[in-house]
């Protein structure tokens, strides 16, 4: 048996065991990559080569990279302005969604756009209560069709350019791709509104998080039923009170205002007995109650702004975390009462709460399975939550990614990936040297901490990439891709025009199904040219033939590794991807074959 023979049956059954989903992937690619090195196709090196590939290298930056946007809380900021906008109307909300990821797809690149968004999507569709694999795909979708907006949007648009200088001497403007980007983006996207729920899943994840967008109204009215709220109030410099015992100012109860925590401004509680200029004093009591207290002593009562949740509870600098008291833990028979210090100095208890009933504000003795309600830096909390003695019940760091829009890492963060993008856009370096650089400068302005860029990572998406290039590689390397290239070319080449370009486009996305676009287009450009050449047609409407069905990475998970990063998170099975990417699939035929030639004639 040839080596090309070999090939298509290693190709042929890899496809059959993918679609028959009962291996995990990572397996499956894995499996043929030793498959081809135990045929000879390739070598032991060539085998590995993937897990040392720049592919590899830019998609586990991108998600550091992504890591840092959803941690900096600038995903919470663009989800809120999502639902703000889209109301509870899906059409709306798929809309935006898709429209924001073409859009930044065409600044950075389809991975870095889905991998940026990725985390915020699926919490929006937690939020409002949507099955993830709804809106996943049509994001996907969307960034393939933004890569060909404007030049910078894909490798491939780059490659064509080049091609079209060397063939005509004409070149392609850098919005002129749009001619053809934006009709691709509008068709998908009535696709995905229309068609959408009939041809993608209604499946829940296995792993899902959780909604906490809501979390400091929850607590509030939790641990501070009947009308109560919290309120920080501020002694400002020229208040008469200044350097009062504190006792004196606000007893531990007056009347409906209560005495919680005095603070500084970053949430750490104040062991000092009298007041300081810019202490904060947490209370909690009617707002009128508050109001009032707050003029006869001449403080002033903060107010949230527009990046600041329930104010007292939640803001850019402090936050809340609940605690569980565990079975035998050293803290059973101690005593606690609401504004007591811990141990650590840090961290403030501001309620206490036995079977769901909140506690008085007395000392009381602690029992296995009481809960408390911790407020400090979000530092602190991550630090000193973490404790055998007690069980967690939502991470700080997960609460202030959902209710703290642009957090304190917000403009390290937003700064680092706007150089990223101009580093891509730009081709100043190598784009996984750009996404390497943006996430090693997110931990070093510690927008992330490494435990959390290490977490970041999805190995089910890394490893599925590494295990199929040695694939992508023996395709072109044993001539396989350039035998079925050059049949298909061959089969359609002689009659009608647009049956070339229809031959160009089946050719050019089946491969881009099994292989990498730029792979893709590499292997196809040449042979296109040369048919281009023969039939007597100009260069360039081939090109753009080649460009538009090089974007159509549509049919499987393993076409591009964007649709591997939503398969997870979405719940997508492998033959998901082709009951609505067929549908979509058919748009780019239309689009390529008959809209190509009438911004780019055959003559």
């Amino acid at each position: 048996m040839t080596e090309i023979a070999t090939m298509l049956v290693i190709l042929a059954i890899t496809i059959v065991i993918f679609v028959w989903n009962k291996i995990p992937v990572e397996i499956v690619a894995l499996g043929v990559a030793l498959v081809l090195f135990a045929t000879g196709i390739i070598s032991i090196d060539e085998a590995f080569s993937g897990f040392g590939s720049g592919t590899v290298i830019l998609i586990a930056a991108l998600f550091v990279v992504a890591e840092a946007i959803d941690a900096a809380g600038i995903t919470t900021w663009m989800g809120g302005l999502l639902v703000k906008y889209a109301g509870e109307s899906r059409t709306r909300l798929i809309v935006l969604i898709m429209v924001f990821t073409a859009f930044l797809t065409a600044i950075i690149s389809v991975n870095g756009a889905v991998a940026a968004l990725l985390p915020m999507v699926v919490v929006l569709a937690v939020r409002l209560k949507r099955e993830p694999g709804q809106l996943l795909m049509p994001m996907a979708f969307a960034a393939h069709a933004g890569s060909l907006l404007v030049l910078t949007g894909s490798p491939v648009n780059i490659l064509i350019l080049e091609a079209a200088l060397d063939s005509t001497g004409k070149g392609i403007g850098f919005f002129e791709f749009a001619l053809v980007g934006l009709p691709l983006l509008a068709g998908t996207i009535l696709i995905a509104v229309y068609l959408g729920p009939k041809l993608l899943p209604r499946r829940t994840p296995e792993d899902i998080p959780k909604d906490l967008s809501n979390l400091p109204s929850v607590l509030l009215s939790q641990y501070w039923p009947d009308e109560h709220e919290l309120a920080r109030l501020h002694v400002p410099a020229g208040s008469t009170r200044v350097g009062d015992a504190l006792a004196g100012v606000l007893p531990t109860t007056r009347g409906a205002v209560h005495l919680l925590s005095v603070q500084n401004v970053d949430g750490k509680p104040q062991t000092s007995e009298f007041l300081e200029a810019g202490n904060y004093l947490v209370v909690r009591g009617t707002t009128s109650d508050i109001a009032d207290f707050a003029t006869r002593n001449e403080l002033e009562v903060e107010t949230a702004g527009p990046t600041e949740l329930a104010c007292g509870l939640v803001s850019k600098s402090f936050g809340v975390a609940e605690v569980l008291v565990s079975p035998r833990s050293n803290l059973i028979g101690t005593d606690v009462f609401p504004g007591m210090v811990t141990e650590s100095g840090s961290l403030v208890v501001l309620a206490h709460q036995r079977a769901g009933k909140s506690g008085s504000n007395d000392v009381t003795a602690v029992k296995a399975g009481d809960t408390l309600l911790l407020q400090g830096s979000w530092g602190a909390l991550d630090k000193h939550t973490q404790d055998q003695n007690v069980l967690l019940v939502d991470s700080p760091d997960a609460i202030r990614r959902q209710t703290v829009p642009l957090g304190p890492g917000a403009i390290p963060a937003l700064i680092i990936l706007a150089a990223m993008v101009i580093m891509m856009t730009t081709n100043i370096v190598p784009a996984s040297v750009a996404a390497l650089l943006a996430a090693m400068a997110m931990v070093l302005t510690r927008v992330v901490t490494m435990g959390q860029a290490h977490r970041s990572m999805s190995w089910q998406t890394l490893i599925l990439v590494a295990g199929m290039i040695p694939l992508s590689a023996a395709i072109t390397k044993t001539g396989t891709a350039e035998m079925l290239a050059n049949g298909i070319v061959y089969l359609t080449g002689g009659g009608s025009p647009y049956l070339l370009l229809l031959g160009i486009f089946v050719v050019t996305a089946v491969l881009g199904q099994l292989i990498s676009n730029t792979a893709t287009a590499l292997i196809i450009i040449p042979i296109a040219l040369s048919v281009a050449g023969e039939a007597g047609l100009d260069p360039l409407t081939v090109l753009m033939c080649v460009s538009v069905a090089s974007s159509a990475a549509l049919l499987t998970p393993v076409a591009t590794p964007a649709n591997m990063m939503i398969m997870r998170p979405a719940g997508y099975r492998f033959g998901d991807y082709w009951k609505f990417g067929l549908v979509i699939m058919a748009l780019y035929v239309a689009v390529a074959v008959f809209l190509v030639p009438v911004f780019w004639p055959f003559h």
